[in-house]
């Protein structure tokens, strides 16, 4: 065991980890070129999957064209198939893979545990309950369910945060914890359907499954809004501490890290963005579970890898969104369904992988 440890840390340890680009002003950037690399190709997958899925539908249409199209050169049926229907689903869709993803990352390296996921940890339950709550409730339209899944996001946090303690807000308690929460949330969601009218009913389990269906720029617009304000927070301001986080509290400490402080803000966008990604696409399962641990995988590297997950969630949201499309012709499927049926077997996969190392 221990000779493994350190041959994992020599494998580690060889060749620069780091590069540095001096910038104006006397300023320096600090960044792994490798994460850079990865992080341009999802994002490129991201967005080439992106044009191919607006040009996918009853009235298809070429890449090309639909390059055109948004470039403004196209015919104006196209231009309205595109802009106006096609486009607001596809920027949501990137949207949401990117905020489950970075979200992900951030649960992940909180907890230091591959099972941090806001799926598991009962953040998506929490965020459930709000937007049924207020489609049973209310009837609300976009900006409300927006408010209700942030709410309902809040809440659990301030819950588990709570049950957990604030010595327990990372590792194996958290985990447990959330898993309880999310059980009883899930009770809790199966009754406000059962309150509900048929209609209401009818839109709640479409929303439960996770679809981007019919999904236009007011339903994008909160997650847009959440990524634009905590992205730049979570990547550029947090983004060492939570490295040092990783190392342990200990460690983080004598680097002059604020330890809780920053534990909380970053449970706190982590939440934020899980919620509002909800609010717009419905409960998509095992995005934030995946993204993360392949961006990991690709990167090679220590650490929350936070700009190359939340890639690889647009990546991973818009191509399971494609294949929801065309896997059986004549029927579309929710993309919730594809992602928990490829996120379940990554699951099990992962479960083994771990339990096979002897961290399980």
């Amino acid at each position: 065991m221990i000779g493994s440890r350190l041959g994992k840390g020599r494998h580690q340890n060889r060749g620069p980890h780091f590069a540095v680009v001096r910038a104006p002003l006397g300023l320096s950037l600090r960044f792994r070129p490798r994460a850079v690399i990865v992080a341009a190709a999802c994002l490129a997958v991201a967005l080439g999957m992106g044009v191919l899925l607006i040009g996918t539908g009853d009235f298809p249409m070429s890449p090309a064209d639909v390059v055109r199209t948004l470039a403004g050169q196209g015919a104006p049926a196209d231009t309205l198939i595109v802009n106006q229907i096609r486009l607001p689903r596809t920027v949501a869709g990137l949207a949401v893979g990117a905020a489950l993803g970075l979200a992900g990352a951030i649960f992940q390296s909180l907890v230091r545990n591959p099972l941090g996921s806001p799926d598991i940890l009962g953040f998506t339950q929490g965020a459930s309950t709000g937007v049924l709550a207020v489609i049973v409730l209310t009837g609300g339209g976009s900006v409300a369910v927006a408010a209700g899944a942030a709410a309902g996001g809040l809440a659990t946090g301030l819950l588990v945060y709570a049950v957990a303690g604030r010595r327990g807000a990372h590792g194996q308690r958290l985990i447990l914890v959330g898993i309880g929460i999310a059980a009883i949330l899930t009770g809790v969601n199966g009754y406000l359907l059962t309150q509900a009218n048929i209609v209401d009913a009818a839109r709640a389990v479409l929303w439960l499954t996770g679809s981007l269906d019919g999904r236009d720029w007011a339903d994008a617009a909160p997650v847009l809004a959440g990524l634009a304000v905590l992205g730049p927070l979570v990547l550029v301001g947090c983004g060492r501490a939570l490295r040092m986080l990783e190392m342990g509290d200990d460690a983080a400490h004598g680097l002059g890290v604020p330890i809780e402080r920053v534990r909380l803000l970053m449970l706190t966008a982590a939440v934020l963005l899980t919620s509002f990604a909800a609010a717009a696409a419905g409960p998509v399962a095992f995005v934030a579970l995946t993204a993360p641990q392949l961006a990991r995988r690709l990167t090679r590297t220590t650490g929350p890898n936070l700009l190359p997950a939340m890639c690889m969630g647009a990546a991973l949201l818009v191509t399971a969104d494609w294949t929801a499309q065309r896997a059986f012709p004549g029927h579309q499927l929710p993309v919730g369904v594809v992602t928990g049926l490829l996120g379940g077997g990554y699951l099990v996969w992962l479960l083994v992988t771990e339990r096979k190392t002897g961290r399980i």
